[in-house]
């Protein structure tokens, strides 16, 4: 089973978005979309950020 960064980054912001969604809010519909928007969030930040750093050596 091949386990890259990019599935280990889904699934952090997938079990983080899911656990934060069911803390904050209490109506299923509201879970649902504070959770996909954190999701969301999660992964368009961590792309954006590891294209910011792509230029910089090591």
């Amino acid at each position: 089973m091949m386990h890259s960064h990019l599935v280990l980054l889904v699934l952090f912001a997938f079990f983080v978005s899911l656990v934060f969604a069911l803390l904050a809010k209490d109506a299923v519909a509201e879970q649902m979309r504070l959770g996909g928007l954190m999701f969301a969030g999660f992964i368009a930040a961590a792309i954006v950020l590891g294209w910011l750093m792509y230029p910089f050596p090591f």
